[in-house]
């Protein structure tokens, strides 16, 4: 199979790019032979790399990442790795109490997985903070999607508190919000320093990786897989594919996933002074009471305190939205910034950036063994770090003949659906979205 394009990312990965400069890994330059081959080094890959090295630390593990490390959609996202119910598609985030166990369930194996990775390794604490998140409302009807996700909690037995707009100023320093809901079961991702610091624990005499290393052609001759990047090859018998929607690109689950992007942008850092007239508590991180509303959080650099805005999304199945797009979202970002902190008029954005998105149409991973040997952990549907990091590691396991509930229940999804003949999927995907931004309102 011959790759068709290569990922794109439009803008730079901004919490990356706020990191000191790395050394990263070196591009793969020769023939190489090796037990497994990862393709993908995001929240799938390297934990799928993980798994390998601790079920199998005597196996050879490549590694291959089509740019640098956090360069791409790991390093593109909000940093939310969520347990609770999240579904970007739904009204409230509410969903079936039993289906909705299940998938607590399940984001809290990936949230766990994670953990130990973390505690074993000796990742830095700022890299995953389990400090919880807040459903900010900005509307009356953001608070009533927030009064029906503390009812379906309820039913679920989980742990929440709300919060009203007097706490909410407290939090942020902000007036902008009615209300919040706080759930404490969020961690908080520097997602650029997880990948980049899991990347260079993970390296021994047995694991390697290379940046800068796409895969432009697989090929299958017997017992063998041949991967081809534009400067060297591997052979190798088995193969995770951990490339998110790119999976098509390859030829695999043609016409079965909707290509979205959502993009993001992150203030320079605050002066002192500005950070005393904004108040509110040094970090914080809100996801929106409706789902296509704006996600903000504050960080703390080195720089200062920074403010991340992220909300829009657009139907890109080019997997590559136009400079017209982006100037359109980047605008929408500084008004959102600037209804939430009229206070900090003077503030600009820093960077501006948007990250590709996959999901099915009834809500699937595309994970299993596609072909003999060739094992697929893509499609995670808006939630890369907490999918990412669970069908990673499952994969993994699949393909070292582990059973295990996870599995059987990953492998007993129907596959995902088939989408409709163009133009009947765009225009669909973007009256869904038009509509859904235009009852968004305020929260976006």
């Amino acid at each position: 199979m011959k790759v068709t394009k290569l990922p794109f990312n439009p803008g730079p990965a901004a919490w990356n790019s706020i990191l000191p400069s790395d050394r990263g890994h070196p591009e793969l330059n020769s023939h190489k032979k090796t037990d497994w081959l990862i393709i993908g080094a995001g929240f799938a890959g390297l934990s799928a790399a993980r798994r390998l090295q601790l079920r199998r630390p005597f196996d050879r593990i490549t590694v291959l990442e089509a740019k640098c490390l956090a360069e791409g959609p790991a390093g593109r996202n909000s940093g939310f790795m969520i347990d609770l119910p999240h579904d970007l598609a739904s009204k409230d985030y509410g969903g079936r109490i039993q289906e909705d166990r299940k998938k607590i369930e399940q984001n809290r194996l990936a949230i766990n997985f994670a953990r130990k990775t973390v505690n074993d390794l000796g990742l830095p604490r700022e890299a995953f903070q389990e400090v919880g998140k807040v459903n900010a409302a900005a509307t009356t009807t953001g608070m009533q999607h927030n009064l029906n996700y503390k009812d379906h909690l309820t039913d679920l037995k989980e742990n929440f508190e709300l919060y009203d707009a007097q706490q909410m100023t407290e939090l942020t320093g902000t007036t902008y919000y009615l209300g919040g809901l706080f759930t404490p079961g969020t961690v908080m991702l520097q997602p650029a320093l997880y990948i980049r610091e899991l990347g260079k624990k993970l390296i021994s005499n047995k694991l390697k990786i290379h940046e800068n290393s796409p895969v432009i052609s697989l090929a299958h001759n017997g017992f063998d897989w041949h991967a081809k990047t534009p400067k060297g090859s591997i052979t190798t018998q088995k193969i995770i594919m951990a490339t998110n929607g790119h999976v098509e690109n390859f030829g695999l689950f043609k016409r079965r996933i909707i290509h979205l992007f959502t993009y993001g942008s992150m203030t320079r850092g605050l002066t002192p002074e500005e950070s005393k007239i904004l108040g509110g508590k040094a970090h914080w991180g809100l996801t929106s009471a409706d789902p296509l509303g704006t996600t903000v959080r504050k960080i703390s650099t080195i720089s200062g305190d920074r403010i991340v805005i992220r909300n829009k999304v657009t139907y890109e199945p080019e997997m590559q939205p136009t400079q017209a797009v982006l100037n359109r979202i980047y605008a929408k970002h500084t008004a959102s910034f600037d209804a939430r902190f009229p206070n900090l008029k003077d503030v600009q954005m820093a960077f501006n950036w948007g990250g590709q998105l996959a999901f099915s149409l009834n809500n699937v991973p595309a994970f299993g063994e596609a072909e003999k040997g060739l094992f697929t952990a893509c499609c995670q549907n808006g939630l890369g770090t907490v999918n990412g990091t669970l069908q990673g590691a499952a994969a993994a396991d699949y393909a070292m003949g582990i059973n295990s509930e996870l599995i059987d229940a990953l492998c007993n999804e129907d596959p995902p659906k088939k989408l409709l003949p163009e133009p009947i999927t765009r225009i669909g995907a973007n009256l869904r979205i038009l509509f859904g931004e235009f009852k968004a309102g305020a929260e976006l």
